[in-house]
């Protein structure tokens, strides 16, 4: 904690130091107060740039970073670097590189070259999803943001790619590898952020058609129509729609996707601008099990849910019953008003409503089904337990949010000085159950793949549930930001402190749960920030900085749920007296922004205390159950290079990022056994954590044709904290190539291009899904016998080649 306490030791001071010189230093007359703006770029050096608030980059700072990039064929690693002032490590992919991909890829899919990102994703499209790790930290560990509002799960913090964004909208993906900026909305960033920024409507009118087919029967169709300025008014707006298919390339069934988006902006005056953008998705797919290690070496990709259905005598593996629906719908209205010449209010008003599943099926005795500790029979439409001894029924796992808040920030420019004060409100409503429904038996499909229809109930009369909770979460969050320009701009400093206020209410309708019915839990945490960013001329800069984040426990920490076994209570298990994991990150680095080449180097370190996992398995009374555990502390040493260059011969234009980490676990974690016995994981390295990663991109484009080659090596990963188990390092590799034709009357800009992703179409387990203490049997420290754990793994999506054909009008 002595590092903590420094930090908001410095953290005060520099607020009082910037306080005292904000009166005393005068801006040079040339210097332009504007609102904050996360991208800052050559043309606004002038300025004294944020380093930790960030909002929505006006027209104005877009159309900057154009001018600085020159064209789209002259900018540094052909879109995967702007030009960054952060004073921390800040990676960003731009539109030029997302357009040269394959067309609907997700987000995670999109960042995967950039220094210290780990992404792996399950089928070419990213349609069934993706996992990732940055600088060895989990999604639920990073803060993700759509036009400036929050996309994790507000309960489990999991990160849902495939449901965020379509690629041609998007006009920019912002990597934060350390931490997220003050204002950022996240209860959970305690890794770092991920902030994603959709396209402006187009002044005029217009539009945008892109087609594409690939390996596995994939198709997608993509529309985007733009009004142009309407009438005699700024305002302007598109609306887009999107339809995916993918068979699975991994066993039986298919991904789907219906995705459509509209954005509005209106914009008057001197930096007044109200935009809207509202994001809807439906999509249905089937899940991909995830497998042993023993599995993997047995059957390899062969590992799958079954695609034959008997109804004499029905499988639970049958791949129908495994089934992902979800519904998502996202709405945010980033505003910024200009009250004064020194005044300016930014307000982003959001709502998140999601609705869907993740799929499974049992066989349930109607006769013997528990009620906490009652025993009491049930039915389910025809079935009862006269007729019918068991049943296979359906048992999705069922999620509703409801999620409104806004982050209201208020910036004043005083000469040298910025100070911003902001306030960060949102009541989310999730409900969580998991009720028993029919399966059509002749064909194995569920008759309501959202669990709904008829449900088994029991003889007391209450629906049958695995789960059944409503969680109720009241989140307050102020911060203060105070940024110095000194010397001419060449030294800036910046200051701030965040204090988040966050309470849950639960309520667990199941029975004879060991915390009642009713559980509260509520934290309050400081979060202080500090940086220094030195400029020695137009092209280098040195940046230190320091910050705190903050992780509180996922609310399914709250509730027993589950199997009920007499003597051992619910199969899943609260933890309600668990503290929030806190992070202190430290970064220093220099960052070169010249004339051929763009390049950044990092160091950074990190420390955990109360490092949060969920569901480890410990045996009480004979029986396992899962809970949430706190896995002590753990710390990293590492470095993050990135460098790209404009075009050098041939118009060819490499990029190269790397990172190496030294990751440790500081504490033995808890092991299963009845003992219950840690394992010797204390100064083990941590799991889901690769060493070493290196990605290599070149870009070739002369205007007319263009082509990309771009590799990504990762390090072995081990999957237990005693460091028994590993998955091996592998390299993918990915290509391109296209070719712009001329207009054509009203066709404009008409393109066709290839991807072919995994190349040598390598077979490997890209994602440690579970860690687990130990992988094989061991010792624990107080010398119990310790059998082996369990540690899932997903396996990456295979060799993919698609072609595409798009075109504006």
């Amino acid at each position: 904690m002595r590092s903590r306490y420094c930090l908001c030791a410095t953290t005060a001071l520099a607020l009082s130091v910037s306080a005292a010189f904000a009166q005393s230093d005068v801006a040079p007359k040339s210097r332009s107060h504007r609102p904050t703006q996360t991208h800052k770029s050559a043309a606004t050096k002038e300025d004294s740039p944020s380093m930790m608030g960030s909002t929505s980059p006006t027209d104005e700072a877009r159309s900057e970073t154009v001018r600085v990039q020159g064209s789209r064929r002259s900018s540094p690693g052909a879109g995967l670097m702007v030009h960054e002032d952060a004073a921390k490590s800040r990676s960003t992919v731009t539109q030029e590189f997302i357009s040269k991909q394959t067309p609907g890829v997700n987000p995670m899919q999109l960042i995967a070259m950039l220094p210290g990102v780990n992404t792996t994703s399950v089928d070419p499209l990213g349609l069934n999803g993706g996992n990732m790790t940055m600088r060895g930290l989990n999604a639920s560990q990073i803060g993700f943001t759509l036009e400036g509002f929050p996309i994790n799960d507000i309960g489990n913090y999991a990160v849902y790619p495939q449901e965020i964004v379509d690629s041609e909208n998007l006009r920019s993906i912002t990597v934060e590898q350390g931490s997220a900026d003050l204002d950022s909305p996240h209860i959970s960033a305690s890794g770092g952020a991920v902030n994603m920024y959709l396209l402006d409507p187009k002044d005029h009118f217009g539009g945008h058609l892109d087609g594409t087919y690939g390996s596995y029967n994939s198709r997608r169709i993509f529309g985007r129509m733009d009004t142009g300025k309407i009438g005699n008014t700024n305002l302007k707006g598109y609306v887009s729609f999107s339809a995916a298919h993918e068979d699975s390339w991994r066993g039986p069934g298919s991904q789907r996707k219906l995705h459509g988006e509209t954005k509005w902006v209106n914009e008057w005056g001197q930096g007044n601008r109200i935009s809207l953008a509202i994001v809807g998705n439906q999509s249905n797919s089937t899940l991909f099990p995830s497998m042993s290690l023993a599995n993997w070496n047995k059957y390899g990709v062969n590992y799958t849910y079954t695609g034959k259905w008997n109804p004499s005598s029905p499988s639970t593996n049958y791949y129908k019953l495994h089934q992902n629906p979800f519904t998502n719908i996202y709405a945010s209205a980033p505003s910024t008003f200009t009250l004064t010449d020194h005044l300016t209010l930014t307000e982003t008003p959001y709502f998140w409503y999601g609705n869907g599943n993740g799929g499974g099926a049992y066989s349930e005795s109607l006769s013997s089904q528990q009620y906490g500790a009652q025993t009491l029979s049930a039915s389910i439409g025809q079935y009862n337990s006269s007729n019918t001894k068991s049943l296979l029924v359906y048992n999705p796992s069922n999620t509703q949010t409801y999620r409104p808040g806004a982050v209201t920030k208020l910036a004043l420019h005083t000469g040298a000085n910025r100070l911003m004060i902001g306030y960060w409100f949102e009541y989310s409503k999730q409900i969580q159950t998991s009720p028993y429904s029919l399966v059509n038996m002749a064909t194995g499909t569920p008759l309501d793949v959202y669990g709904g229809g008829t449900n088994m109930v029991l003889s007391n009369g209450v629906t049958a549930e695995y789960r059944d909770t409503l969680t109720q979460t009241r989140i307050h969050t102020l911060f203060i930001d105070d940024s110095l320009s000194l010397l001419n701009n060449h030294l800036t400093l910046e200051a701030g402190l965040k204090y988040a206020m966050v309470a849950r209410q639960g309520h667990n309708f199941l029975p004879d749960t060991s915390t009642g019915p009713y559980i509260n839990g509520s934290w309050n945490e400081p979060l202080p920030a500090a940086s220094i960013r030195y400029k020695l001329n137009n092209e280098i800069q040195l940046f230190a900085s320091g910050t705190t984040n903050f992780r509180i426990p996922m609310n399914t920490a709250l509730y027993d749920s589950g199997t009920y076994t007499s003597g051992s209570g619910y199969s899943t298990k609260a933890n309600t007296n668990m503290k929030p994991e806190i992070s202190i990150s430290e970064e220093a680095g220099i960052r070169y922004q010249g004339a051929l080449f763009n390049g950044t180097l990092s160091y950074f370190h990190y420390n955990f205390t109360n490092r949060l996992y969920s569901e480890t398995v410990v045996q009480s009374n004979g029986a396992y159950y899962s809970t949430s555990v706190n896995g002590g502390s753990s710390h990293a040493d590492g470095v993050d290079f990135e460098i790209g260059t404009r075009p050098i011969l041939y118009h060819l234009r490499p990029y190269i990022s790397a990172e190496y980490i030294d990751a440790r676990t500081d504490s033995n974690v808890a092991a299963g056994g009845s003992t219950n016995d840690y394992v010797h994981s204390k100064g083990k390295f941590a799991p889901q954590t690769a060493k070493v990663q290196v990605a290599f991109n070149l870009d070739y484009d002369d205007g007319a044709f263009f082509s990309g080659f771009g590799l990504k090596y990762v390090g072995k990963q081990y999957a237990t904290f005693n460091n028994d188990t590993s998955i091996p390092s592998y390299v993918t590799m990915d290509v391109h190539a296209g070719y712009r034709f001329r207009n054509y009357g009203v066709l404009k800009n008409p393109v066709l291009k290839l991807n072919i992703q995994n190349i040598t179409n390598n077979h490997y387990l890209g994602f440690v899904n579970g860690t687990a203490s130990n992988g094989k049997a061991t010792t624990g420290v107080f010398g119990s016998a310790i059998a082996a754990g369990s540690t899932t793994y997903y396996v990456a999506s295979p060799f993919f080649v698609g072609g595409s054909a798009s075109v504006d009008f």
